[in-house]
């Protein structure tokens, strides 16, 4: 645990203590266990950090509506504290909005990023509030299935039954006030504009069937950066590095590699 802000976070480190550092930031309703299947994939030689944010996993969970730049400036210390500077950052969903707001308020902090099943403006702020609604309402469970059908690709459902039930787990058992005060961050927040001035090497990688950032969604703000490179991974929904590891891991490592990061 790390205090920053004011917010205790809940982090782990592991790798080549000397290695190339690289960080990854999670979706909405995940902890960082969203990783475990990518990280013993990733090629040697790399420092890695990853952490749940405000709200989520083992992290302190404050009241009320988060604000994107809370949730930046809460990465931006921890990547500095913990010695991450000039990191590969990967970020999806919720993860890739941070990752823009990184790239355009500190850039000496990433020297690349990876965003995955994001977008520069994710949802409408009308859509955002009617979940939060719900959300008070009912709570998570109220909500948890349909999350799983936009999360999941069918065939996951259909042949991978048990771990969808450790996935709905860990949605439901996110508090509802870490939910609500991300969801509220998203649905204020827009960054086409920034993003648009970004330069850096860029990456963006979606999942064929992903129901909550679609592979249009993501192309387009891919292409408000120069030179960035677009992946679609087949078969796979908001969370391809679950669904489809080995395919999400090569394009990640052929992407590590030719910015010479390893």
């Amino acid at each position: 645990m790390i205090e920053v802000g004011g917010v205790a976070l809940h982090y782990r480190v592991e790798g080549d203590p000397q290695g190339a550092p690289i960080v990854f930031a999670n979706s909405l309703g995940t902890d960082f266990r969203l990783w475990d299947k990518i990280i013993p994939r990733l090629p040697p030689g790399l420092k890695i950090l990853r952490f749940d944010k405000r709200g989520h996993g083992l992290s302190d969970c404050p009241s009320g509506d988060y604000h994107m730049d809370e949730l930046v400036n809460d990465c931006a210390q921890l990547i500095e504290t913990l010695g991450f500077n000039n990191c590969l950052f990967v970020g999806l969903s919720i993860g890739g909005l941070i990752a823009q707001g990184l790239a355009s308020a500190h850039p000496h902090l990433l020297r690349a990023m990876v965003i995955s099943n994001t977008a520069a403006r994710i949802g409408s702020a009308e859509l955002w509030q009617d979940r939060i609604a719900a959300l008070r309402s009912g709570g998570i469970e109220s909500i948890a299935d349909n999350i799983m059908e936009r999360w999941f690709a069918k065939d996951f459902h259909q042949h991978q039954a048990l771990e969808l039930r450790a996935w709905r787990n860990m949605l439901t058992r996110t508090s509802a006030d870490g939910y609500i005060g991300c969801s509220a961050a998203i649905a204020a927040s827009d960054f086409t504009a920034s993003t648009a001035k970004l330069t850096l090497p860029t990456l963006a990688i979606a999942g064929s069937e992903d129901g909550s950032t679609p592979p249009a969604l993501l192309r387009a703000t891919a292409d408000l950066i120069p030179g960035s490179r677009f992946e679609l991974i087949d078969n796979a929904g908001h969370l391809p590095c679950v669904e489809q590891a080995d395919e999400y891991a090569r394009i990640l490592n052929q992407f590590i590699r030719q910015t010479g990061h390893v």
